[in-house]
């Protein structure tokens, strides 16, 4: 299988802030946002793995600035590293007035997907990752301790069992 470049799947996606996307304070709600980033998320995956995918997990999301009614908000959405059938993707969201002024970090996460394949719909191998920039190689390197504690939490893997990150765990 061909090694794919961050590039080629990396996913840009706009939406602009509606009354009915609001809570009462005019701020954006907050699953909304999270719809927004797994769809944007998911994409991205898609066009990595070349088949459908589904979300595996989420990792932690922080509210850092409000997003209010009528703001515009950009969803970046790129692969940081392929496993064997998952993929994880970091999508960074800004947001900024109509016309591009005040323009700040929101929000970012990093998700999980497993590809699937088309006919049997059971996990499917996924091209890898060839990392290229120096931002790309960071996130590259830090997927794997940020795979084995997604592991960790979920109860699917032993903190003894872990590889990259045991020592946080030495204790327990």
């Amino acid at each position: 299988m061909k090694d794919k470049l961050v590039t080629e799947s990396q996913t840009i996606m706009t939406e602009m802030i509606m009354p009915n996307d609001t809570n009462p304070l005019g701020n954006l709600m907050g699953g909304n946002l999270m719809r927004w980033m797994d769809i944007a998320g998911s994409i991205c995956a898609a066009r990595h793995c070349v088949e459908h995918v589904v979300t595996a997990s989420v990792d932690h999301v922080s509210f850092t600035n409000p997003i209010k009614n009528g703001d515009v908000i950009t969803l970046k959405a790129v692969v940081t590293r392929a496993f064997n059938t998952s993929v994880e993707v970091y999508v960074e969201v800004s947001a900024a007035d109509i016309t591009g002024a005040n323009s700040r970090l929101s929000n970012h996460a990093y998700l999980s997907f497993v590809a699937l394949d088309n006919k049997t719909k059971k996990p499917t191998k996924v091209p890898p990752l060839r990392p290229v920039s120096s931002e790309e190689q960071k996130l590259y390197d830090g997927a794997s301790r940020r795979r084995e504690l997604r592991l960790i939490l979920s109860g699917r893997l032993k903190p003894a069992d872990a590889i990259e990150i045991k020592d946080f765990f030495a204790n327990s």
